[in-house]
């Protein structure tokens, strides 16, 4: 569903905050989450005062189909027109969609909030939570969004496995840039080598990153099974390593290339 907003309206480009998906307010909210996201992100710009709805006329015309249409559309969990995947969800979508909205509707009731059934819900929510301000101006409605987004977690009762996969979230975001700093330093400048005799001092210098970076990009690496890091003969503990001890760091190329850079494919489970 890619939009083309120089079509219609005055140009503004659209604005995603970029706290949105290290939060995982994604995992949590209907669809709609996001292209609101985008919309309120787009408020914020200099040169807008205005409620959403004039932006939805200024840059749309008054429709935007990533919205379901305007404001008082009805928020869904998946979009009407996708093809459904019946492998991942065999219950089909009625019962998909009715199945999510029922966990959705549960959590925010148990922490006192309305449940929202159209964009504009939505919209008030964020305000109540603190994703969104709206200050009133004699010249009209002023957006701004915090730099950091509230989490999830510190505002409804997630469940465990949706605790899990937040955390696994974030965690990645954190160090995946990390870890393909090291790995492109490990295949453009050493032509991937199956061991390396090194040290986290001369990886920061060798990669532009700190040691402390480095030791997290290492313990991911170990931790997926992607390489093992030892001192003699002996493995050591890539988090306890001190920033000038050597070790040799021991490679596995073919386990690397099979998993982690498909992973890196599947971008939108991530």
């Amino acid at each position: 569903m890619t939009e083309n907003p120089s079509a219609r309206g005055p140009r503004r480009d659209l604005a995603m905050h970029n706290d949105w998906f290290v939060s995982g307010w994604n995992h949590v909210l209907p669809r709609q989450g996001l292209s609101l996201t985008l919309l309120i992100g787009t408020a914020c710009q200099p040169g807008f005062t205005g409620s959403l709805d004039d932006l939805v006329h200024e840059i749309f015309n008054g429709h935007w189909d990533m919205i379901g249409g305007d404001l008082d559309s009805a928020l869904t969990f998946s979009w009407p027109d996708e093809e459904w995947d019946h492998e991942k969800a065999p219950e089909g979508r009625e019962a998909c969609e009715a199945s999510r909205w029922e966990q959705f509707g549960a959590m925010l009731t148990t922490a006192g909030y309305p449940v929202p059934t159209t964009v504009r819900d939505l919209s008030e929510l964020y305000l109540t939570w603190g994703l969104a301000h709206r200050q009133e101006t004699p010249s009209g409605p002023r957006w701004s969004m915090p730099a950091a987004l509230p989490l999830p977690g510190d505002l409804l009762p997630l469940d465990a496995e949706l605790t899990k996969l937040l955390d696994k979230i974030r965690w990645t975001l954190r160090t995946g840039p990390l870890v393909n700093t090291l790995i492109n330093h490990l295949v453009d400048d050493l032509g991937e080598p199956q061991e390396t005799l090194t040290s986290l001092d001369r990886l920061a210098d060798a990669t532009s990153l700190d040691a402390d970076d480095v030791r997290l990009a290492l313990a991911e690496l170990v931790e997926d099974g992607d390489a093992r890091v030892q001192r003699g003969q002996e493995p050591a503990d890539a988090e306890r390593l001190d920033a000038h001890q050597r070790f040799r760091l021991v490679m596995d190329w073919e386990h690397l290339h099979e998993h982690r850079m498909q992973l890196s494919l599947t971008g939108d489970d991530t």
